[in-house]
């Protein structure tokens, strides 16, 4: 299995609009973006800090992406 990618909450919410999210709302530094087709996730942006593991495969989890999928639009 290779290595989870290291990225910010930026990158990641990019990625994710690139694949047809979009930012819903936004609550403090949480932005919650969401799918035509129902799917949704929180993604955090904190200045100058990654994404951990865990957090990463849950967000993997709640979009129904492949980390092969979403690092093909990091």
């Amino acid at each position: 299995m290779p290595r989870l990618p290291r990225v910010r909450g930026r990158q990641l919410i990019a990625a994710l609009q690139r694949l047809g999210f979009r930012v819903s709302r936004i609550k403090g530094s949480h932005h919650i973006l969401q799918h035509a087709d129902g799917r949704r996730t929180v993604v955090p942006v904190h200045a100058g800090e990654t994404i951990g593991p865990g957090l990463f495969n849950a967000i993997l989890k709640d979009t129904e992406l492949t980390m092969e999928e979403l690092d093909q639009h990091l």
